[in-house]
C-alpha cells in the first residue's frame, strides 16, 4: 500500500509515518517544513520518499499524489489563536491546501482521503460529551477552514467517489509536539514551563477543561480510518471520551514531574473554547477505536520524552 501523509514531518504526522513503515508500508511525505522539522523522520528517512513543497502547491501536491493509494491530510495551520490574528493565511493553507489535496487524489485515482479535522467546529456547546451530529458552530476562523475541508471532501466523495474521512481530533499531545511558538499546544507549553523551572500560562481561570487525547491513540485512529472498510462516509470525534480541566492537569503534572506546577493566570484569549469532550461510540463501533493510553500514562510518556531532551530529534 503507498501512503501519501501531508504534513509527515509534523507532530501527529512524524508519529504517524513511524507507524507507516513500521507496517512495512511504502510512504511519500509532503512537508514545507515551516512548522514540522527534519529531525521528527530521523528515524525512517531512508525509508520514505521525502518531498519538501507546500500543500498550498498545486503542482507539487499532484506530483506527491503520482502512484498514491491513500492520502493522510495533516498538514494545516493549527493554531486558533494564529487564525484569530491572521484569518487570510489559516484560509490559504487549510481551505485552498485541503482542495489542492482533494483534486490531486481525485486525479491520481487514490482510494481514499483521511483529513484532520478538529473539535474547534462545533463551536461553544453545552452538550458534553460532544456527538458528531451536534450542531457545527466554530468560533474561531480555524474552526471554520475546518468545517470547510469536510465540506469539500464530503462534495468529492459524492461527485467523483473518492473516499472521504474526517476525525475530528479532540486535544491531542505527546512527543514531538513542538513548545517553541506562543501558538504551540498548551500541554508542550506546560512541560517545557516546568523544565526551565519557571511558572506555566493558563488563559482564563485554569477551569475550562479538554479532552486531551495522546498522539499514540491518534496515529491509531489515523490508520484505521485509512483502512477499516466501514468508515468511509462517516464522520469521527477521535479523544478519549473523558475531560480534565488545566488545574487537574496541572496537579497530574507536578505529581509525574515532583515539580511545583503553579500557574501564571492571564487573561481568556478569544476564540478558545471553555469545555470540550468527545463522545466516541461511533468510532468505536465503526473503526474499532479504543485508546489504548489513559490520560495519566500519555502524560508520563509526553513529560519522560521532553525530560530526556526537549524536543530530542527522531525521539518517540
Amino acid at each position: 500500500m503507498r501512503y501519501l501523509v501531508t504534513g509527515g514531518a509534523g507532530f501527529i504526522g512524524s508519529n504517524t509515518v513511524d507507524e507507516l513503515v513500521r507496517r512495512g508500508h511504502s510512504v511519500a511525505v509532503l512537508d514545507d517544513l515551516s512548522t514540522g522539522k527534519a529531525e521528527n523522520l530521523a528515524l525512517v528517512k531512508s525509508r520514505i520518499d521525502f518531498i519538501r513543497q507546500s500543500v498550498t502547491d498545486p503542482d507539487a501536491v499532484r506530483e506527491a499524489c503520482r502512484g498514491v493509494d491513500r492520502v493522510i491530510h495533516l498538514a494545516a495551520q493549527t493554531s486558533v489563536p494564529r487564525s484569530v490574528k491572521d484569518p487570510i493565511e489559516t484560509n490559504h493553507i487549510n481551505v485552498d491546501g485541503t482542495l489542492n489535496v482533494l483534486v490531486a487524489a481525485r486525479d491520481a485515482r487514490a482510494q481514499r482521503v483521511v483529513f484532520a479535522s478538529s473539535c474547534a467546529i462545533y463551536g461553544k456547546t453545552s452538550e458534553l460529551p460532544i456527538p458528531e451530529t451536534s450542531p457545527l458552530a466554530p468560533i474561531s476562523p480555524y474552526g471554520v477552514s475546518k468545517m470547510v475541508g469536510e465540506a469539500y471532501g464530503q462534495v468529492f466523495e459524492q461527485l467523483y467517489g473518492l473516499e472521504f474521512v474526517p476525525l475530528r481530533y479532540f486535544n491531542v499531545f505527546g512527543p514531538r509536539q513542538d513548545p517553541g511558538s506562543p501558538y504551540s499546544g498548551v500541554l508542550s507549553l506546560f512541560n517545557a514551563a516546568l523544565l526551565r523551572g519557571t511558572q506555566p500560562t493558563v488563559y482564563g481561570d485554569g477551569e475550562q477543561s479538554r479532552d486531551f487525547v495522546y498522539v499514540g491513540n491518534v496515529v491509531e485512529a489515523n490508520l484505521l480510518a485509512a483502512e477499516a472498510e466501514r468508515a468511509h462516509g462517516h464522520t469521527f470525534n477521535i479523544g478519549t471520551g473523558n475531560r480534565y480541566t488545566l488545574n487537574q492537569t496541572l496537579s497530574l503534572l507536578e505529581k509525574i514531574t515532583g515539580k511545583p506546577a503553579r500557574a501564571n493566570y492571564a487573561a481568556a484569549r478569544d476564540g478558545d473554547i471553555r469545555d470540550s469532550q468527545g463522545d466516541i461510540a461511533l468510532a468505536k463501533e465503526v473503526l474499532g477505536y479504543n485508546p489504548r493510553f489513559g490520560f495519566e500514562e500519555g502524560l508520563q510518556r509526553t513529560w519522560d520524552w521532553f525530560s530526556a531532551s526537549e524536543g530530542a530529534p527522531g525521539r518517540a
